[in-house]
């Protein structure tokens, strides 16, 4: 079995919330994939350049500057962080992108109806799951960046959301695959300002519902809208819950076809 966990949120920006959740990461055995985030932290480089961010339904418009920007933070910054401490906890970690051994070509989305700029989209089937099968059957822990590459030696903003459901959805075809997603919270909130309102378990008609009432957060909804996307195309299961908890099998939210 392959376990891919996704971590972004607040856990990133976080010093001790960020050693504690890859501690816990560092203690699960067998073959595992961490991919992060870091929105907030690009965010705050950015603004203190004068380049101000623009977000659309939850994703990151990127020009060229922003790109720039984007890439030292998620492929150099906080990638190597993140390698580090899991070195510090004796898991052979290896930091990527994309672009490294080809794992993960993306295209640069239509500008149509939404021009993103320098954003990629990926298809599950060019990923190149025999380097994966290779770092992980020689136990390595491959920690990947939202950054891909196109097909003319570019480089192209990913969402980590999407990145982490393309790869559960090609190791899937490895071996049985789960997707985690981690953030600080306990799971999917019917009410952001409730704690107590988690939802146990979201379907295609609940996550509509949910839009259609807007009882959900922007940057929530690419990440159901991807956890649907994997759950419908063969992962095993994907699950939604706190940073915290990444251990508890049952805990967070259950992304799933049908209850």
């Amino acid at each position: 079995m392959i376990k891919i966990y996704k971590i972004g949120g607040n856990i990133i920006n976080s010093e001790e919330d960020l050693r504690s959740f890859l501690y816990d990461f560092s203690l699960i055995p067998g073959k595992k994939i961490l991919v992060h985030g870091g929105g907030k932290e690009a965010t705050e480089l950015s603004r203190k350049t004068g380049l101000e961010a623009t977000m659309i339904q939850g994703r990151r418009v990127t020009d060229i500057e922003t790109l720039k920007m984007v890439t030292m933070v998620y492929a150099g910054l906080i990638n190597k962080r993140i390698v580090s401490i899991l070195q510090e906890y004796q898991c052979n970690a290896v930091g990527l992108s994309g672009a490294d051994g080809n794992v993960i070509p993306a295209v640069k989305r239509s500008p149509y109806p939404i021009d993103y700029g320098f954003v990629g989209d990926i298809n599950p089937k060019d990923i190149n799951t025999s380097f994966i099968s290779l770092l992980l059957g020689n136990e390595f822990t491959p920690v990947f960046c939202a950054i891909c590459r196109n097909h003319q030696g570019g480089l192209l903003n990913c969402n980590a959301d999407t990145i982490a459901a393309s790869l559960a959805q090609a190791c899937s075809n490895i071996e049985q695959t789960d997707l985690i997603y981690c953030f600080e919270k306990k799971g999917v909130l019917e009410d952001l300002n409730d704690d107590d309102s988690l939802l146990k378990i979201i379907t295609p008609q609940k996550f509509e519902y949910l839009l259609k009432t807007g009882k959900i957060s922007e940057g929530m909804i690419p990440k159901i809208t991807n956890a649907l996307k994997a759950i419908n195309e063969g992962v095993h299961t994907v699950r939604i819950r706190g940073s915290h908890n990444i251990n508890k099998e049952e805990s967070g939210t259950l992304i799933c076809l049908e209850e």
